[in-house]
């Protein structure tokens, strides 16, 4: 493992800015194989600067006054990549009038950056695992074997082993590739690396466009770190370029009210919105009201959620012949809520069941001479005016006053069949059974 200072001397002589742990790890690691001919495989997402590593890799090896050439494989059409990389013979297609030497027999002695590798045709792996294995390839239209000395250095933003899988890369040609990987960490994993670069980059165009620096809150300034960067450090420089120009007559300090308007899609991001809420605790003055209101926003409409949750609750177990049970057991948690009684009477002239009891077979109030009637289509709640007038003449009544009145006329309705009656109760036979016994209900 190398020394912090020399990491830094490294840092300094090609420009890299930062200290998260883990892009000094892949900066060790690339500067240990450097001196090696060993074929490396860097990893990253796009614009996280896969490509500085391939030049660190190149510079510091012996072959550093050799050529080094970066092709982007997903940009060259399959039907010439062979063509470009292994060159070509007059006459091999239509268009080739002469004879064409290839970037691999170009950069012989030197290393060659073989960028977005996963977007490299079938065909074309063949050629390049030929190359890595025996330091030969065939220009397209020949068949004179040539010999080459060159370092490949590979670099992907994909998942190769899930490539493999689908059958879109050559197993072979991976592990020939994956000698030395070097994982380069995303942006928004590198902490305040983001303020460091942020700052490089205003600077730079400041000095381009000859106006002054801006400079950030420390509410966005944390807003600015928690931002995921898709685009990561090509994304964070496009950013920097269009706040230093557009902000550039802004006397003071950019608020996150005005950073938020060049990260696009800030708020959808979940570390952003916790970030949002800090930011806006501790921000003072106009500029962070609107954080504070969206916040408060956000944590008024769950209150309003959970409380709307509550009222339906009451509501369910103040219809449901068991719920005073549930409610005997958890009597504080619905302090301050208030909920429809069972007979309220609907704003409608309909005459409604318990919302859990709407699909149940209801009693007839005109009970038939039938033993199993089939048709009942009045509820039990049929007199609710006058259930609900007797309730209001006697607010002392309890539940189970309640309930056991429910009961009663339940079984009255049903002529004293049980099993109709607590069909009507939205509750089971054997429940009912439970209740008549515990209110000591004498049934006709």
């Amino acid at each position: 493992m190398l020394s912090n200072p020399e990491i830094q001397s490294i840092k300094n002589r090609f420009g890299i800015i930062g200290n998260a742990p883990a892009l000094n790890y892949a900066l060790n690691i690339a500067l240990q194989v450097a001196a090696t001919d060993l074929t490396v495989l860097i990893t990253g997402e796009s614009g996280s600067g896969k490509e500085s590593f391939s030049k660190i890799i190149h510079n510091l090896s012996s072959r550093k006054h050799g050529p080094f050439i970066a092709i982007n494989c997903g940009a060259i059409p399959e039907g010439t990549i062979d063509s470009e990389l292994f060159g070509h013979v007059k006459g091999s297609f239509t268009g080739a009038i002469e004879d064409r030497k290839g970037y691999f027999e170009i950069t012989n002695g030197g290393t060659i950056f073989l960028d977005e590798i996963a977007e490299m045709p079938i065909g074309t792996q063949a050629r390049l695992l030929r190359v890595l294995e025996n330091k030969e390839f065939i220009r397209v239209g020949s068949s004179k074997v040539q010999k080459t000395d060159v370092r490949v250095v590979a670099a992907t933003n994909v998942n190769l082993i899930d490539a493999v899988q689908r059958g879109k890369f050559r197993e072979d040609l991976y592990y020939r590739l994956n000698t030395v990987p070097i994982a380069v960490p995303p942006l928004r994993e590198r902490g305040s690396d983001i303020d460091m670069l942020f700052r490089k980059f205003t600077t730079d165009f400041a000095e381009r466009y000859r106006i002054t620096p801006i400079t950030l809150t420390p509410e966005a300034r944390d807003m600015l770190i928690s931002y995921n960067f898709p685009g990561n450090i090509r994304q964070l420089k496009n950013i920097a370029e269009q706040i230093q120009i557009l902000e550039a007559e802004n006397k003071v300090p950019i608020a996150p009210t005005v950073l938020v308007k060049y990260l696009p899609n800030y708020a959808s991001s979940t570390r952003s919105m916790t970030l949002l809420g800090g930011a806006a605790g501790g921000a003072n003055g106009p500029e962070s009201f609107n954080e504070r209101e969206l916040l408060y926003k956000i944590l008024f409409d769950m209150r309003r959620d959970v409380n709307d949750l509550k009222k339906l609750v009451l509501k369910v177990l103040n219809n449901e012949a068991y719920g005073s049970d549930i409610l005997r057991e958890h009597d504080g948690l619905f302090n301050g809520i208030e909920a429809e009684s069972a007979f309220t009477k609907p704003h409608s002239d309909t005459k409604l069941l318990p919302s859990h009891s709407q699909h149940q077979p209801t009693v007839s109030s005109q009970p038939t001479q039938s033993a199993t009637p089939n048709i009942i289509q009045i509820s039990p709640y049929d007199d609710v005016e006058d259930i609900a007038h007797e309730t209001a003449e006697d607010e002392s009544l309890s539940l189970e006053q309640k309930e056991k009145e429910m009961i009663i006329k339940a079984l009255q309705r049903s002529n004293g069949k049980r099993k109709y009656a607590a069909q009507a109760l939205g509750i089971s036979e054997r429940t009912l059974y439970r209740k008549i016994k515990q209110y000591d209900i004498e049934e006709e």
